[in-house]
């Protein structure tokens, strides 16, 4: 008579056992050389191997740089989504720098594009819905690994970094978004303004906003902007 209750305990438990781990989970790559490097999945607490979700690279900024890939969830993006992490429909990746450059052609540029593919591969997300944002040097990296890998981003969130004007052609087709704080005194204002009117010459229609009064933190309002992410959801690889 007992054998239905044992039974129902082991296919309770095999149940649990088969859900996926969700929040913010501890993940490590390793490159080609067998080198490890810590970084931070966000999986949203609805996520169940089925639906498909959207994608966010996320580059920090100077102050994080590091290997205990837990500098990235400090705050910033991370702060924004334990904010509404209930909700959030996205899976974040945060790689975590250890040189001090988002640059492409660096070795953590080049590992970020590496934990990105990884996730791509291992969760069912919307290879057509891939982001990518960053502050301050991550706003730099933003730029940088858009003209590198143009046709890899749906849209792109630079905030307070400075680009290249010279790749405006390379990326005027990619959605933007930028953000920067007209007080800023650690990278100025002007940087963003020339990326932006370098789009717009080439025949691109990026989005600025300019906080004013605001210095180098403009990341908590911008990543606490709801409709920042309404917006991201529209934009789609053609």
């Amino acid at each position: 008579m007992r054998w239905p209750l044992v039974f129902g305990i082991l296919a309770l438990s095999a149940s649990a056992a088969d859900k996926p781990s969700t929040g913010f989970l501890d993940r490590v790559y390793k490159d080609p050389d067998g080198a490890e490097s810590k970084y931070v999945v966000f999986v949203p607490h609805g996520y169940d191997g089925k639906k498909e979700y959207p994608v966010i690279l996320f580059l920090h900024g100077s102050g994080q740089v590091g290997t205990d890939g837990k500098g990235p969830v400090g705050g910033m993006l991370a702060k924004a989504i334990r904010d509404r992490e209930k909700t959030f429909a996205f899976v974040p990746v945060f790689p975590q720098s250890q040189f001090g450059s988002w640059q492409a052609e660096t070795k953590d540029g080049r590992r970020a594009v590496a934990i990105l593919d990884e996730v791509l591969n291992t969760y069912k997300v919307d290879a057509k819905r891939v982001y990518m944002t960053g502050p301050s040097m991550g706003g730099e990296g933003t730029w940088s690994l858009a003209a590198a890998h143009p046709r890899r981003w749906a849209a792109i969130v630079p905030l307070c970094g400075g680009g290249d004007p010279k790749v405006a052609a390379k990326i005027k087709d990619i959605p933007c978004w930028c953000f920067h704080g007209d007080a800023d005194r650690m990278i100025e204002p002007r940087l963003s303004r020339e990326m932006i009117r370098a789009m717009k010459k080439a025949g691109g229609q990026p989005l600025y906003h300019e906080y004013p009064g605001v210095g180098h933190n403009c990341w908590d309002r911008a990543y606490a902007t709801a409709d920042l992410y309404e917006w991201l959801l529209e934009q789609r690889l053609k």
